[in-house]
């Protein structure tokens, strides 16, 4: 003769459920963020490559614009 299961014990096991149905949520929500802190440090790491390279085309183009005049003289000498 078995027993029948207590409102307790059926409330206990109601709570193990969703408390295991939260850590999947929980493990799968972890796993989205990873992800997307791997793109994020791909697109940093892009931004930075990017971000060199136009620096390189202001000052090619700010030298080609401005040239080095003739150095002054100081007039004491």
């Amino acid at each position: 003769m078995q027993a029948q299961p207590t409102n307790a014990t059926q409330a206990k096991d109601r709570h193990y459920m969703q408390l295991g149905h939260s850590l999947a949520r929980l493990s799968r929500a972890i796993g989205q963020t990873a992800d997307l802190c791997e793109l994020l440090r791909v697109n940093l790491d892009s931004m930075r490559t990017l971000s060199a390279c136009h620096a390189a085309q202001f000052m090619t183009v700010a030298a080609e614009l401005n040239p080095d005049d003739e150095p002054i003289e100081d007039p004491a000498d």
